[in-house]
């Protein structure tokens, strides 16, 4: 039996408890059982479990004590966590269509006793997988692509940088050649000029023999040697702008396929309402811009579902038919992967005692209903930017 993170089997019925309990013990050694229901909350925030296992005789149970969870621990939000169903036949599809709308995270068809013992244990052994692979301290994809776009932009100004540098020391060695040639002209005309005014004896056109020879020693041992060190050293520098250009070059190239790559990633935003009709509108009015969509129709539904994402962005509805959008908000605040993630409250109301308590509760921005489409996507836009998500 290996070491593994914690599991909490949550039921009123203590034998069914440990009936669960010991299937899983021969694989599992963390396993912990919370049957009063007066110390769920504080049963779930000591065990902190990695799988939660919901084995209530009905649904409704199972409902219940997890909605209360959410309504009355603080800390339950932040605790990564994916949650197990243990259902009877009679409700199998009740749970089913619970979990594939991400309610729970999977089911085991487990009463009456003719259990899956196999099944349990292999479904555990997949949400405890899931959660390692949970968001975590990640970025999401659209801020990968931003990020990839950002990459581009600087590479390309590294590679137009390289290049106006390579010209200034082009500019910089045609100076210098110039002036090696303006020296030289302006050191023999010097000379010249001192042959002419010298005087015809021959001591005089002795003397003269000295200074020239001594005026080519300067130009040849001073100025030469030291404008010569002047060009070797430009010469460096545009070979090393040179090979500057050629990396800039690759980088670029590289740096335009992760682009191409990460465009394919387009910002997730997670709507947050129970009115059918006003998902089919948004998702029509968002259908000619570069996002990807998904829906939760309740508060419980969005939480369970950002435990496995990381949205871009989140519309949350006020009024939501088991917790409020405003106490949605504030639970998702608590979760460290989720603190920065902009969330735009939906409203068909804006009275000042509404904004204070959703801005209070961690809400960005405000869309009142029924919203016009610019307005819309330009709160959208403006929220991504802010949260370094540019389009």
């Amino acid at each position: 039996m290996s070491a593994n993170a914690p599991i909490l089997v949550a039921t009123r019925a203590v034998a069914d408890a440990e009936l669960v309990a010991q299937l899983l013990r021969e694989e599992f050694d963390n396993v912990h059982l919370s049957t009063k229901p007066e110390q769920a909350v504080q049963d779930f925030e000591q065990t902190r479990p990695a799988v939660l296992i919901l084995a209530f005789d009905r649904l409704e149970e199972a409902e219940r004590y997890y909605l209360g969870l959410y309504r009355f621990s603080a800390a339950a939000p932040g605790i990564a966590h994916r949650t197990l169903i243990l259902c009877n036949s009679g409700e199998l599809w009740k749970v089913y269509e619970l979990c594939r709308k991400s309610y729970f995270d999977d089911y085991v068809l487990f009463w009456p006793a003719t259990n899956d013992a196999p099944r349990l244990r292999m479904v555990v052994h997949q949400l405890l997988r899931q959660i390692r692979e949970t968001p975590g301290e990640t970025v999401s994809a659209g801020q990968f692509a931003a990020q990839a776009r950002q990459l581009v932009e600087g590479d390309t100004e590294l590679e137009r940088q390289a290049a106006a540098g390579n010209g200034h020391v082009e500019l910089a060695t045609g100076s210098l050649q110039q002036a090696q040639r303006g020296i030289a002209a302006a050191l023999e005309q010097f000379a010249d000029t001192m042959r002419r005014a010298s005087d015809p004896d021959p001591a005089g056109g002795e003397r003269m023999a000295q200074l020239v020879a001594a005026l080519d020693a300067l130009k040849a041992e001073a100025l030469d040697t030291h404008l010569a060190s002047v060009d070797a050293s430009v010469r460096g520098m545009r070979d090393w702008l040179g090979g500057l250009a050629q990396q800039a070059a690759s980088r670029h190239a590289a740096a335009q396929a992760l682009q191409g790559l990460a465009e394919r990633f387009k910002p997730l935003i997670l709507m947050v309402d129970d009115d059918d009709l006003q998902q089919k509108l948004l998702q029509r009015a968002l259908a000619d811009v570069p996002m990807r969509l998904v829906f939760a129709s309740t508060g419980m539904q969005a939480l369970a579902m950002l435990r496995q994402m990381r949205p871009d962005l989140v519309l949350m509805d006020i009024e939501l038919p088991d917790i409020s959008g405003v106490e949605t908000t504030r639970r998702l605040r608590r979760i460290p992967y989720l603190a920065n993630v902009p969330v735009v409250m939906i409203t068909g109301h804006s009275e000042r005692g509404i904004v204070v308590e959703c801005l209070s509760a961690g809400a960005n921005d405000f869309a009142v209903k029924p919203f016009q489409k610019a307005t819309l996507v330009a709160k959208i836009h403006a929220a991504l930017a802010k949260a370094g998500v540019t389009q």
